[in-house]
């Protein structure tokens, strides 16, 4: 009896992460794993690519439009989220490149999210935008609480969360998103 109670708890315990991401729905198969890591070049190959999709928290920050939001609540588009801030020099490195990504692939379904984590004041990102001749929009996590709960260990870190804004892949540092490998990634990403 103890040990058909045991097994039946194990069996639970063991179903519960299964429930939480049935049969990995959101996440990539196999193949498509190894399709991605064999596209991984230069910088890409920083990017990790999880064996199972990881939701994103509910956490709420600040979208450009001032708006609260969250992560969680997927809109169906492939997401590149980048957490940046203004002292960050490798941020400013790879801004222009993010912003050439997010042009050459809007109409295709990529969405490239910038998150400005930490104090960032907004005539500082006006500045940082203008010294590096960037037009795009960012949300606001002043108090890092996104980043925290994301587990950002510092900055930048980029995030891709699939079209049912679970997270598929991670790169910490700084990449050259408009690069050849970059692009393929999230070509064969959008195909899915």
């Amino acid at each position: 009896m103890v040990l058909r109670a045991v097994t039946i708890l194990a069996l639970v315990y063991t179903a519960i992460p299964g429930l939480a991401n049935p049969a990995g729905a959101q996440s990539l198969d196999a193949g498509a794993r190894a399709q991605i890591e064999a596209l991984r070049q230069e910088e890409m190959r920083k990017l990790v690519v999880h064996e199972r999709a990881v939701p994103a928290p509910d956490v709420l920050f600040e979208g450009p439009d001032g708006a609260e939001t969250t992560l969680a609540a997927s809109d169906g588009a492939l997401r590149l989220v980048n957490f940046w801030a203004t002292w960050c020099a490798p941020c400013r490195e790879e801004m222009p490149a993010l912003q050439a990504l997010a042009e050459a692939f809007a109409t295709q379904g990529l969405k490239v999210m910038l998150v400005a984590t930490g104090r960032n004041s907004p005539e500082a990102i006006a500045r940082f935008f203008r010294e590096e001749d960037v037009a795009m929009e960012t949300s606001l996590d002043p108090r890092s609480a996104l980043a925290r709960a994301m587990g950002v260990p510092g900055l930048p870190v980029t995030v891709i969360l699939n079209r049912d804004g679970d997270e598929i892949a991670r790169l910490l540092g700084g990449a050259d998103w408009n690069g050849a490998s970059a692009r393929a990634i999230v070509a064969d990403l959008l195909s899915r």
